[in-house]
């Protein structure tokens, strides 16, 4: 089911999805980071484990949540616009399981924020390292999803 009414507006919805999408992955790729930051500080870290409490949840609750919510808003519209999506291709699985394993990853990240704001050490480092890598391959598969579409 397409809107006909969301066509005119379609360059705009596409930017501002564009916008979202790419405010989303900078910060799924520095979240990460910071945990592998912040696992090198002892518990108890006074200030500086303080400061990456604060630095953590003002990046997920001020630019990744926001931006993960109007990535599937900004997206669900061009879906819904005619035209957009050829439903008899094959490409919008893969790109749909791909967002949706980023969105599940997201919860991951925000678990886990919640450990390291009670003083925890979830995982290791090593695990953060490779964990910093996930956004990254989903990113890559769902962009030559979209602008490919090799099936």
């Amino acid at each position: 089911m397409t809107l006909d009414a969301l066509a005119p507006a379609y360059p705009w919805v596409k930017a501002l999805h564009l916008i979202a999408v790419i405010a989303w992955m900078a910060g799924m790729l520095y979240l990460p980071r910071l945990f592998i930051y912040h696992f090198e500080i002892p518990r108890g870290g006074g200030t500086e484990h303080a400061r990456f409490v604060t630095m953590e949840r003002r990046l997920l609750k001020a630019i990744i949540n926001p931006a993960m919510i109007a990535t599937w808003l900004l997206g669900i519209t061009l879906v819904l616009t005619p035209g957009v999506i050829d439903w008899s291709a094959g490409w919008w699985h893969t790109k749909l399981l791909c967002v949706l394993l980023m969105s599940g990853f997201h919860g991951y990240l925000s678990a886990n924020r919640r450990k390291f704001a009670a003083d925890e050490r979830p995982k290791t480092q090593r695990h953060w390292r490779i964990a910093n890598e996930v956004p990254t391959l989903l990113m890559i598969v769902i962009v030559i999803m979209v602008i490919v579409r090799p099936f």
